[in-house]
């Protein structure tokens, strides 16, 4: 809960220590003296928006901080945990913003973002304004109210991560369908390019092959004269060879090594000679008499080798990349295959994903039916407590499958009657405007029974209310009060007193400026500023009494 609240020239406010206590806390004063500036300070706490104006005039900063207690807390501990907060007994909120406008945000000193903030905030406090049942007549927040009363979280994000999954399998469904005539054109297209190097049938590295065979065949008359040239001088020409000279040259050199030994190593090298001119006349003769001019075998490479450089040029390649190119027109192809399958696939997914979001959105329209019926019973209950005896409240869920968010498919109306024998219609058509804010409030404290936040702030939602209607609303609020803390600013003296304590806000000139405060009262006090709720300036003994009366 609440601890402590403490700002600093925040508006018209210079310096105000505020303690809070368990239970319903009233807090009144005259009409323009600052009753919501604690509020709208705490609102900065808790990550509301902000800007210079609030700084007060001549100050260089405003700063607010207010201090909670984590006892019975517990989920608000686990996020300071999950966050790397520091965690104690209690935990601080502070938020300072300059005369230029700039805010830093400070959880338990520790300098945070202001979405932080403003997450750790909602676990520790709920508003509700004075307008806030002006905002009833809208259809999504009448889901939002149902959907806090029924604590339906668990099911919402549920059906909020069936529907993204819904959506994301739908788009890309319809990414592929958009891209269908593109691919089909692509498709015909590779189909005939793979076809056509199919048949041609271009393996890697064959163009070169053929091109050196080409070329062989093409100098075939040359080879075999060469060859036989190469012959004559090697070893068969009967009157020079160069075998025979070299012959010669080792029986010269066979004799001198007999003269000196050192030359034993020239006629060795010049016997290696010999055998590598035998090895190479050998080699010659066997490349000679395998050489065939196959004229045909030379056409059939000559025509392969012009349609692969056909191919290459109507492909923009070069004639050596033929086949790589050929392999990934292939491999294209394929993948386009697979997308037609992928196509009916992903139509599968989407059918499957809306069932799972169908199925999602009726477990949560089934609860949302079965605590409509409870709160129903309930808002009706309070309406005939608010001076509205006749009047019965009603809650109408419809379920359409065709209607797909992240919410649900539920189409949500807040029903009423006032008068018997009326029908119900849509609140926004019957409720006046009294009737309204009576419906509103009791709405808001039945659901506020049911959320797990420690404090709950009423910002003057008893607009609108009078007489023996505010009495039941002080009683409906201090009932709340038992169970969580209640801060409740009014102008009414029958929702005033029934506070388990009571603050004053007073604004007043010094030197030049003006100021707000706020005290707490103690009974007398309290008898008194309840007398002036019910009176105005002139009190008598009868209207303290009154007041008294009240208080007790």
């Amino acid at each position: 809960m609440l601890c402590q609240l403490s700002i600093n020239n925040f508006a018209i406010v210079r310096f105000l220590e505020l303690d809070f206590k368990a239970g319903m806390t009233s807090i009144t004063g005259e009409t323009g003296a600052g009753k919501s500036i604690a509020i709208d300070a705490l609102g900065l706490c808790l990550g509301n928006r902000a800007d210079a104006n609030t700084v007060r005039p001549g100050a260089n900063k405003a700063e607010v901080s207010a201090r909670f207690s984590l006892e019975d807390v517990p989920y608000a501990k686990r996020w300071l945990e999950d966050n790397d907060l520091d965690v104690d007994e209690e935990c601080i909120l502070r938020r300072t913003i300059s005369a230029d406008g700039r805010s830093r945000a400070y959880i338990n000193g520790n300098p945070v973002p202001l979405t932080q903030l403003k997450a750790l905030g909602q676990l520790f406090v709920g508003i509700h304004g004075q307008h806030a049942h002006h905002a009833m007549l809208k259809s999504e927040h009448q889901l939002t109210l149902l959907d806090s009363y029924a604590n339906h979280s668990i099911l919402i994000d549920n059906v909020s991560k069936s529907y993204q999954r819904c959506k994301l399998i739908e788009n890309e469904l319809k990414q592929l369908q958009l891209n269908q005539q593109e691919r089909i054109a692509r498709k015909q297209l590779l189909q005939y390019q793979v076809e056509e190097l199919d048949e041609f049938a271009l393996k890697a590295g064959e163009f070169e092959q053929i091109e050196q065979e080409h070329k062989r065949l093409a100098n075939g008359s040359d080879l075999i004269e060469n060859c036989q040239l190469t012959l004559q001088l090697l070893s068969e020409d009967n009157e020079h060879n160069i075998e025979s000279s070299l012959n010669r040259v080792i029986g010269f050199a066979d004799q001198l090594q007999s003269f000196d030994p050192a030359l034993q190593s020239v006629a060795n090298m010049l016997n290696e000679a010999l055998i590598q001119v035998q090895e190479s006349t050998s080699e010659v003769q066997d490349y000679l008499s395998k050489i065939e001019l196959d004229p045909e075998h030379f056409a059939f490479l000559e025509q392969r080798i012009s349609k692969a450089m056909q191919l290459a040029r109507k492909h923009h390649v070069q004639t050596e990349h033929l086949a790589e190119h050929h392999q990934a027109l292939a491999i294209e192809l394929k993948e386009l295959n697979n997308d037609a399958t992928r196509l009916d696939e992903i139509q599968q997914q989407v059918d499957d994903s809306k069932q799972a979001y169908i199925k999602s959105a009726q477990k949560l329209s089934q609860s949302r039916l079965r605590y409509a019926k409870e709160l129903n019973k309930l808002v009706t209950r309070s309406i005939h407590e608010l001076n509205m005896p006749k009047g019965k409240f009603s809650i109408e869920v419809n379920f359409n499958p065709d209607i797909q968010s992240v919410t649900g498919s539920d189409q949500i109306e807040f029903q009423v009657t006032t008068n018997p024998g009326q029908p119900l219609q849509p609140i926004a058509k019957v409720a006046s405007g009294g009737e309204l804010s009576r419906i509103g409030l009791g709405i808001q404290v039945i659901t506020a029974k049911k959320v797990a936040t420690p404090t709950l702030i009423f910002d003057e939602v008893d607009v609108g209310i009078s007489g023996p209607t505010a009495a039941v609303v002080g009683r409906m609020l201090r009932s709340l009060g038992e169970s969580t803390q209640v801060i409740c600013v009014t102008h009414l003296p029958q929702v005033a007193g029934n506070g388990h304590q009571h603050m004053l806000v007073n604004k007043f000139s010094k030197s030049g400026g003006t100021e707000t405060q706020m005290k707490p009262l103690d009974k007398e006090q309290r008898i008194s500023e309840l007398a002036r709720l019910l009176a105005g300036d002139v009190i008598t003994e009868n209207t303290l009494a009154n007041a008294r009366e009240l208080l007790q």
